[in-house]
This record gives C-alpha cells, sequence and structure tokens, in this order.
C-alpha cells in the first residue's frame, strides 16, 4: 500500500516532491520520483509484496513507459504466468504485472484485475489514469492552467495549486484521447436466481471463503491479522483467516462506563477469539483519549460529516492497536450493504431493498472506505475488505431480498443478514452467540457512541452553528456536532477548492445516510437464532 501524486503536462518536480513530503505515513519504506517527456510520478512505498525489488515507479521499455500504483492485485501472479514469455520483469512485483498488461491489452488491461487499486501510467504522449471497481483505493486530481494534477489525499492536493479537487471516479479510468470511461458498473439486480436457501448459502460459504484467502497475500516477513469486533463481519473474516495463519493477530477496542462496565465488543470479541484460537489484542481507551484524538481523526479523515467522524475515532485506535503489531490488516466493510445490514432495512419495503443496496454500494467509497483508507495509512497500515470482492458484490445482487431481511416468528422479528448467518451456521467457524449477535454500530460497540455530540454542544452554540452555517454555503453543516467538526476541520485544510469538495461529490446527502445507519437498536433482536 503507498501514496502517489504526480502530474501530466508539466514537468513540475517541485510540486510532486511537495505533495510527496504530505504523504510519508502512506509508504514509509521507501520513496520514487521520475520524471517522463511531460509527466512527473512520484510514490511512497509501504512495503508487503517484493519488499526487496518493488521500488516505484517501475519502468520499462528503456523508462519511455512506467506506473505508479497504490494497492495491491490478488491475481497477479496468475496473470503474470500469461505474460512471461513476451516481457522481462525485472521485479516481483504485482504493479509491474499491471503495466505489462497495459502493453499488451491498453485500458482493457482493467478488467482482468482482481484487487484494489489507484494507478497512473505514462506512456509517450498518452497515459492512463484508473481506480478500482468499487474506490476502495483513494485518488483525487484537479487542474492547474491545462495540466492535470493526481494524488492519494486531498491533504496533498491541496499543495498542487489546483483550481478544484475532484474525486476521481470509482470504476472509471481516464485518457487523453477517451476522456472518462466507466469500465464497471455495480452489477444489476437478478433477485431471482438464488431464491434456493441451501444453494444461496452454499455459493455465499464458498465465494467468501475465497475472498478472504486471496487477501492474505503477502511476502513472508509481512505479518496479516484481522480485525475482531465481536460482530458477524469482522468475526467471521477472523475467523476464515485463522485457518491459514495460526496465531492469527486479532483487534479490537472499547470503552468503560462510568460503573467500570466493559463495552460489548470487548466482551464479545474476546468469545470470538477464543473459539478460533487467534492471539487477541484489547486497547480500552477513555474520554480523555477520545477528545485528544479528535483532531487528528478529523485531519487526517479529510472529513468533517459526523457519521465518519463518530465511526473513524474507534477505527484510529483499532488500527494504532494493529500496527504495533501487523502490516495488513483484514476488516468487515461491506457486509451490510451487500446483506441488508443496516437498522432501517429491517423495515424498507423488500420491492426495492436490493436497490437500496445497490446504492449504498456505489457511496461506499465516500462513506466506510474512506474511513478505513484514512484511518488505516495514517498508522501505515493497509486495510483489506474481502466482502467487497467483486464476486461477493455480484452474488449479493442474485440473492432475493426476503433471505437477507428474514422473518423470525420464533423471537417475533426482521434478522438482518440472514442468509449470510445462515450460510455459516453449523460450520464451526465462529460459536453461535456471536453468529446470531444483534447488530450494532461501531461506535455502539465501542461504547463511544454520543461523546463527539455531547462535546460539540458544550463547544457550539445555536448561534454559531448558524453562522458557521451561513458563512460556508458549499459545505454540508446539518447539525452543531458537524459545525464543531468543521472548525477543527477547517484548521488544516484552508483551500476553498478542498472545502467545496467534501460531502458533495455524488449528490446524495450525508445526513440522511447517517439517519438511516445510525437507528437505535432493535431491543426484540438479542441473539436471533433460527
Amino acid at each position: 500500500m503507498c501514496g502517489i501524486a504526480g502530474c501530466f503536462g508539466k514537468l513540475d518536480t517541485d510540486t510532486i516532491n511537495r505533495m510527496l513530503d504530505a504523504l510519508p505515513h502512506r509508504g514509509p519504506n521507501d520513496r520514487g520520483l521520475h520524471v517522463f517527456d511531460n509527466a512527473v510520478f512520484g510514490h511512497t512505498r509501504l512495503s508487503i509484496v517484493d519488499v526487496a525489488k518493488g521500488h516505484q515507479p517501475i519502468l520499462a521499455n528503456g523508462g519511455k513507459i512506467g506506473i505508479i500504483c497504490n494497492g495491491e492485485i490478488y491475481n497477479f501472479k496468475e496473470l503474470r504466468r500469461g505474460l512471461a514469455s513476451k516481457y522481462d520483469f525485472t521485479t516481483d512485483s504485482d504493479t509491474e504485472v499491471i503495466l505489462h498488461l497495459y502493453r499488451e491489452k491498453g485500458p482493457a488491461c482493467l478488467q482482468d484485475l482482481d484487487g484494489m487499486f489507484a494507478l497512473a501510467i505514462s506512456n509517450g504522449d498518452d497515459y492512463l489514469i484508473a481506480r478500482d471497481p468499487i474506490g476502495i483505493k483513494p485518488l483525487y486530481y484537479g487542474y492547474v492552467q491545462g495540466n492535470i494534477y493526481f494524488s492519494s489525499e486531498l491533504g496533498a492536493m491541496s499543495l498542487a495549486g489546483v483550481e478544484e479537487v475532484h474525486e476521481f471516479p470509482a470504476g472509471q479510468y481516464y485518457t487523453p484521447k477517451e476522456g472518462f470511461v466507466k469500465y464497471y458498473e455495480v452489477p444489476p439486480i437478478n433477485d431471482h436466481v438464488l431464491t434456493n436457501v441451501e444453494e444461496a448459502c452454499t455459493a455465499i460459504r464458498e465465494t467468501f471463503i475465497d475472498a478472504v484467502k486471496k487477501r492474505l497475500l503477502a511476502d513472508k516477513e509481512i505479518h496479516v491479522g484481522a480485525f475482531c469486533s465481536g460482530g458477524l463481519d469482522s468475526s467471521l473474516v477472523a475467523a476464515i483467516a485463522a485457518e491459514e495463519i495460526p496465531n492469527l493477530h486479532t483487534f479490537v477496542v472499547g470503552m468503560k462506563d462510568a460503573k467500570g462496565i466493559e463495552s460489548d465488543d470487548l466482551k464479545a470479541s474476546r468469545v470470538a477469539a477464543k473459539h478460533i484460537g487467534s492471539q487477541h489484542h484489547e486497547l480500552i481507551f477513555t474520554e480523555d483519549e477520545y477528545y485528544e484524538a479528535l483532531p487528528t481523526v478529523i485531519n487526517k479523515l479529510e472529513s468533517y460529516d459526523p457519521s465518519l467522524v463518530r465511526c473513524a475515532v474507534p477505527c484510529y485506535f483499532t488500527c494504532k492497536l494493529a500496527a504495533e503489531y501487523v502490516t495488513v490488516v483484514l476488516t468487515g466493510e461491506g457486509a451490510d450493504e451487500l446483506f441488508a445490514g443496516y437498522h432501517y432495512m429491517k423495515n424498507y419495503p423488500m420491492d426495492i431493498l436490493n436497490e437500496e443496496g445497490h446504492r449504498c454500494i456505489g457511496n461506499l467509497h465516500n462513506i466506510n472506505l474512506q474511513r478505513a483508507d484514512r484511518m488505516g495509512m495514517l498508522f501505515s497500515l493497509e486495510l483489506r475488505v474481502p466482502f467487497l470482492d467483486e464476486a461477493m458484490v455480484d452474488l449479493s445482487m442474485k440473492i432475493p431480498p426476503e433471505l437477507k431481511i428474514h422473518r423470525s416468528e420464533e423471537i417475533g422479528a426482521n434478522i438482518e443478514k440472514w442468509i449470510l448467518r445462515k450460510a455459516f451456521q453449523e460450520t464451526n467457524y465462529l460459536p453461535e452467540d456471536i453468529l446470531w449477535r444483534y447488530k450494532v454500530q461501531y461506535t455502539q460497540g465501542a461504547g463511544c457512541e454520543d461523546l463527539g455530540e455531547r462535546l460539540a454542544e458544550s463547544e457550539v452554540s445555536e448561534d454559531e452553528y448558524q453562522r458557521i452555517k451561513a458563512e460556508n454555503p458549499k459545505a454540508t453543516i446539518n447539525s452543531r456536532e458537524a459545525a464543531y467538526y468543521f472548525k477543527i476541520f477547517r484548521k488544516y485544510h484552508q483551500q476553498d477548492s478542498i472545502l467545496g469538495s467534501i460531502g458533495i461529490w455524488t449528490g446524495f446527502d450525508f445526513a440522511e445516510e447517517r439517519e438511516k445507519v445510525s437507528g437505535t437498536m432493535d431491543g426484540d433482536l438479542k441473539h436471533a437464532r433460527t
């Protein structure tokens, strides 16, 4: 995992070097810069695959063509076997495979990549910029006098002097000849395909196990771990990974309340970790530590949206803990979108439930994936998301909504992610109490759900909130909490081109998203076995 920065159309090495100076956390192991005839490529490297030789930019054809990439390609060894007879490889890196595949197929090479990536290729007068299908890895761009600049983070883009910053769209590539081209779309809904419960369970189980295991890719000296909050999603990922990695490192964070009672995730994660035999690590943070971390989180998250900030703080502590032991960690992001895991979805009209899931998958790059990337890379930690494997996304669109939200007459409630739970029932991957544990939001499980809101209410008056909102019409500020976070955010990100971009790229309302996904926990669905 890495940070990238570059420009096409101007040999602006000074600016690209300044942009790289803003990205050391994304790549603490190495740094590279290369100047082409009309482009400058910069790269900071977190070494995971081909630790010894995988320096970037990677060049070919006498230095006339080159690539920088942030990401991992899980099928690169298979792709390399098909290219080895035609191209001379100088590294064992997955990134070099992309370069030669591009030489073979042009932009069509992106269809063959199984992984997460943000990349740029320079090829004489031609070039390619591209981002992975779901938008797992970040990429931004902007223009200065007609020259295009790009980078992994907004903070680096602010150093380029661009008039406006744009998020590079997920599942698209750009070339000067074709402009933006969409090479991937979330598959259409075909939820009449897998109506049989047993067939659906088998397909989910086999596809997901494969998705987890392929994401264990790393050089032998690089340690891979897993988040394990004790909830269904992360615990299931950890359980599958533990089959392949003895004494897998797992991680959880949480708080104690005023009576000294530990938060739900701390207790549940111990049950899961004991069952899968992992080497489990805990971090119990205090209210003061939460507040102390908040400015750093908002700065590095590159957002002031309350829904992101609230979840980013416990994620910050989890990544901080994990980085002490591993370089790569697997997480459970994406399960709620694929299998209707949010509370509001339990009462959603069944005939459009999968449409809502389809929409949510398309918005993940602005929400959970942004949080996961920024908090992980802050500690030079690569987060991988097996639920967002392309095959899993495709499979989720073939499963009817009544198998995702399933009515249990035994407990008189709707059970979210029912078919996912059912797929791993009686497999011994997880204890039944964990497999059927009720859904709680990240902040609820960690015990810090309302800390930021309480702080904002004491720090920002209603009058100040209205003033901040009026003075910043481009910003999405719908609460005193958002106003408080915006004040912190603006200390670090003053440029109007940055401020105007936050929260409006995709045209959806973050406040509406927050209201949907942060509903209170259903009291009647505790251990919903069926």
